[in-house]
Parts: structure tokens; C-alpha cells; sequence
């Protein structure tokens, strides 16, 4: 694979026998030749779980402290004081069987779905479509729950899902490469505590395997584990 200049010197400017602080890694990250835009973080971690045990998939969410540097579009199923409340909590749109038929027939333009328990029936109905997309509601990510308003809030300020994928690894934004080295660690910080706090219990053995940041267009860089235990 033919590699660009820019990737090329990015891949300079890490060293790829070490492993840094989050902090470091950081700083590595925003001392990198930059393109033309503002890149989004993300940060990986590969899991010592087994994906083929229903009992040992993590999945869950997370606000970041200092959000992530993108405008987040909220939309809510939901009839009566739920759909009200999410009206004031700032949701772009709300709506029951109206908005089911409209994402029924392929509209998709939004970061989150939000939807009361009462509301799931038929939202359930539309997993070929939300399911290849990951917008498909789900209690443990906070996005069925009658506390619509609530749910709203918490994305708008920069609440992240994640999920382990086939292969145990899990991926959540971090935020932007402009943001102050500090906010960014208080992201990556919150991020780890909830990797962390979502270990299932019948996981064996190392559970946290490895930890890489990295920006859109960068090489990934490695963090310290023994820095992430201080976390």
C-alpha cells in the first residue's frame, strides 16, 4: 500500500516499541504534521473476552467530561409527557408511529435514538434498519428510558456508546485534536473507568489487553496499561 508524505512523517514521530502515557500520547498526537482539518480522536482497547459467550459481550456508555467537539442530533420516540419533556430537553425531533414510518423508509439522519420502554414494540421493528447503523435503543446505554429529557441532555453534552466488537475490541471518540492535551485525558480518563467498570463477571484473566489513541489520519499510538491502572 502506497502511503502518503504526511502518514509517512506521522509514522515518524511515533516510536513503535514504546508505550506512553496518556498524556505523552497525546502531545505525540498533536506534534504530528496536520492535514487540513481538525481530526476526531479515538481510542481503542482490545479485550481479553471471549465474544462467543453471550455472557461476556461489553457494551455500554459514557459522557465525556468535555464532550466531543461534535454537534449531536437526538431524536425521540415517544408519545405524551415523554415526548414533551424531550421537546424541552432539546431534541432535534420527536415522534411515535409518524417517526417510525419516516425511519422506516431509510431516514437515518441523526447520531442517537432515544426511546420510552412503551415506545420499543415497534422500534424493534425497525432493527434492518437501525441495527447495521448501531442506533438501535438499548437500556444499557441509557437511550430506553422514560426519562427522555434526561437521555437527550446526556447525549447533546457528548455521552459516546460502545461495544466490543467479533474480535474484542472496543472503540469510542475522544474528541478532537484542537482540544487542550488536558481535556482530552479527562475524556480518555472517563472513557477507561468505563471500559473498565463494564468487565463482565465471568471474564478470566487479563481483561485489558491493550489501549491505542489515535487521530483520523494518524498511525495509532500505544499507552502505558500501568498508566491506565492509575486511572
Amino acid at each position: 500500500m502506497k502511503r502518503s508524505k504526511l502518514y509517512k512523517a506521522r509514522i515518524a514521530a511515533v516510536d513503535k516499541a514504546a508505550s506512553y502515557s496518556l498524556l505523552d500520547a497525546v502531545k505525540v498526537l498533536q506534534s504530528m504534521p496536520k492535514p487540513k482539518f481538525d481530526e476526531s480522536l479515538d481510542v481503542a482497547f482490545r479485550l481479553g473476552i471471549d465474544t462467543r459467550q453471550s455472557d461476556q459481550n461489553v457494551r455500554g456508555a459514557v459522557t465525556l467530561p468535555n464532550g466531543t467537539g461534535k454537534s449531536i442530533k437526538v431524536v425521540v420516540v415517544a408519545e405524551g409527557e415523554a415526548a414533551e419533556a424531550a421537546k424541552g430537553a432539546g431534541a432535534d425531533e420527536v415522534g411515535s408511529a409518524d417517526l417510525i414510518e419516516k425511519i422506516k423508509g431509510g431516514w437515518t439522519d441523526f447520531d442517537v435514538l432515544v426511546a420510552t420502554p412503551a415506545a420499543m414494540k415497534e422500534v424493534r421493528t425497525l432493527g434492518r434498519v437501525l441495527g447495521p447503523r448501531g442506533l438501535m435503543p438499548n437500556p444499557k446505554t441509557g437511550t430506553v428510558t422514560d426519562d427522555t429529557a434526561t437521555a437527550v441532555q446526556e447525549s447533546k453534552a457528548g455521552r459516546v456508546e460502545f461495544r466490543a466488537d467479533k474480535g474484542g475490541v472496543a472503540h469510542m471518540p475522544l474528541g478532537k485534536v484542537s482540544f487542550e492535551a488536558d481535556k482530552i485525558v479527562e475524556n480518555a480518563e472517563a472513557a477507561i473507568n468505563a471500559i473498565l467498570k463494564a468487565r463482565p463477571a465471568s471474564t478470566k484473566g487479563n481483561y485489558l489487553l491493550s489501549c491505542t489513541l489515535s487521530a483520523t489520519m494518524s498511525p495509532g499510538v500505544k499507552i502505558d496499561l500501568k498508566d491506565i491502572l492509575k486511572v
